[in-house]
């Protein structure tokens, strides 16, 4: 839902809709979210302690199945929830009820009561069984979690978990495909926290220690996994200078296949990286929302992906989530999607949070608006200070 509240703005300046349609719908969602039952019943609450579940029925809007209360779905939500306070800063009086529900909701979440292994947050909870076993504990997209923990007015964690944190970081320094980077595999962690938080030119201790900030380690992770496509170790179909991405996403299915007289190992959902879980399936999102990075190299893949497989992979929603090139077996035991002649597996989702971030780093590319927006946001400001981020634009 934050990338849906984010992207409303987005369509009002590109004339989309009207800046009443956006703020209607900004309004009627944050009304939604504020009313939304909280508590620790299995079944008939939104949320608890100021965060909300994973997933949410259609219905009554309450928890979904035995979703986990999910603290980084939280906060993607809140980045849109404060993208909008910010936003929309006119005097009419619906404005002004968004900024102080946008307020209500930041306020209400206790950052400190997830932290049951201090200093790091939890990833999640369930009223069944309690705390989820892990933590936010490594380089990934928890920088935009752990700024809104820190920015808190209400409820926020010590400075020092920021430092904590980031210290664990060189375990991920590596500088294999490319440059030296704090590496993830997936590059929706390089994504997430830049859709909202314009990283040039500011540093932490640890990063400015490295002579460079978190958007440039953001590139070079770009860079080290178009080297991955193009090197293309495990020889899938596809793959290539302008034909990369891989990100979490949807798959063909769990099972192995032989194609081309050599046994392949598929996945039905999961984080793919150079080296993780790479099974040839890609994600046009993860070369897309690349572009505020790489606008060359993202705008070349964009079009060579399109050009390449066409409608099969680009519809009335844009990109559909995934597709890969390799498998090419009608009878293979897919899960999801389906074999198309000339294309290979292809997807049948269009989903929020690919299309989100397109949206968001293609308006930060043009024009900047998300960054610039959230750098008058207070809230951010203090999160990032209370971090120790100094220079640039916070200077």
């Amino acid at each position: 839902m934050g990338f849906a509240l984010t992207s409303y703005p987005i369509g009002a300046v590109n004339g989309w809709i009207t800046r009443d349609e956006a703020r209607a719908r900004t309004l009627a969602t944050l009304r939604f979210f504020a009313t939304a039952p909280q508590g620790d019943s299995p079944s008939d609450n939104s949320g608890f302690q100021g965060f909300f579940y994973h997933f949410l029925g259609t219905t009554k809007g309450h928890r979904f199945a035995r979703a986990e209360l999910s603290t980084i779905d939280t906060a993607l939500l809140i980045a849109g929830v404060l993208f909008a306070q910010s936003w929309f800063d006119a005097d009419h009086p619906d404005e002004a009820q968004i900024r102080a529900l946008a307020d209500q909701l930041y306020t209400a979440i206790d950052w400190t009561w997830i932290t049951p292994r201090a200093p790091f947050l939890a990833m999640g909870w369930h009223p069944e069984n309690g705390f989820i076993e892990h933590d936010w504990d490594t380089y990934n997209e928890g920088m935009l979690l752990y700024l809104l923990a820190l920015g808190s007015p209400t409820h926020p964690l010590p400075t020092e978990t920021w430092d904590a944190w980031t210290q664990r970081f060189d375990a991920q320094w590596t500088d294999r495909w490319g440059e030296p980077h704090i590496h993830f595999s997936a590059l929706f962690v390089h994504q997430y926290s830049h859709c909202w938080i314009d990283f040039r030119g500011i540093q932490d201790r640890y990063i400015a220690a490295k002579g460079i900030d978190y958007f440039e380690n953001s590139r070079r992770g770009v860079r080290a996994q178009r080297g991955y496509a193009i090197a293309n170790p495990n020889g899938w179909a596809g793959y290539g200078a302008d034909i990369w991405g891989l990100t979490a996403c949807d798959g063909p299915g769990d099972f192995t296949a032989t194609v081309d007289n050599r046994a392949r190992e598929f996945f039905s959902y999961s984080a793919r990286g150079p080296g993780d879980r790479d099974d040839g399936t890609l994600a046009p999102t993860a070369a897309a929302a690349s572009i505020a990075f790489e606008p060359e190299l993202a705008t070349r893949a964009v079009e060579a992906m399109h050009t390449r497989y066409g409608k099969a992979i680009y519809g009335r929603y844009g990109f559909i989530d995934s597709f890969n090139p390799t498998l090419t077996l009608p009878s293979a035991p897919l899960k999801h999607g389906s074999v198309r002649p000339g294309v290979g597996w292809v997807d049948r989702d269009y989903l929020g949070i690919d299309q989100g971030p397109i949206v968001a780093m293609i308006e930060n590319h043009r024009t900047g608006l998300v960054w610039e927006t959230m750098r008058r946001n207070p809230h951010i400001r203090r999160g990032l200070q209370r971090a120790g981020f100094t220079g640039g634009w916070l200077t």
